[in-house]
């Protein structure tokens, strides 16, 4: 089995029986797309919500705007069905919102808004989603069945 550290602003796509994982995804959202019948997987870690926030938006796998046409490039590639694919997300918390002016929009929830904006343009279904919150994740994507477990510090794990 291959696991592949996914890291901030960063992507990975395997097929077979390798594992992406992504340790302490906070404001940050995982892209995870999967075409069951390839056996085929990608995740992207999204670190902003949109291109026009960064000073450097030259790495694709920052944004979602960027990173889903690279998963799906990269997916089919390896074999996928774009028209196959379903998506999960994970991620988008709100770290800090006792530190924010009340009724401020939080990076987590302008993050999982553009994710999902993304994939509805995309025509990707949004299968299952543990979004939001105040606690940061770690997440665990077999390629191989598409499931994707979810820790989160005093909390049990969460299959999506």
């Amino acid at each position: 089995m291959i696991e592949r550290i996914v890291k901030v602003a960063d992507w990975a796509a395997e097929r077979g029986d390798a594992v992406l994982v992504t340790l302490g995804l906070g404001s940050c959202v995982a892209i995870m797309l999967h075409d069951a019948e390839a056996c085929a997987g990608a995740m992207a870690h999204i670190l902003l919500p949109s291109k026009s926030l960064a000073r450097d938006a030259t790495n694709p796998a920052k944004f979602p705007e960027t990173a889903v046409p690279l998963l799906v490039e990269r997916l089919t590639a390896l074999g996928a069905e774009p028209r196959r694919l379903i998506a999960k997300l994970a991620g988008g918390a709100s770290m800090f919102a006792q530190l924010m002016t009340p009724g401020s929009v939080q990076m987590g929830e302008r993050n999982i808004v553009a994710c999902r904006d993304v994939l509805r343009r995309a025509g990707i279904p949004l299968m299952r989603e543990a979004v939001g919150g105040g606690a940061g994740r770690s997440v665990r994507f077999s390629v191989a069945d598409g499931r994707v477990e979810i820790r989160s510090v005093g909390a049990d794990a969460t299959v999506l």
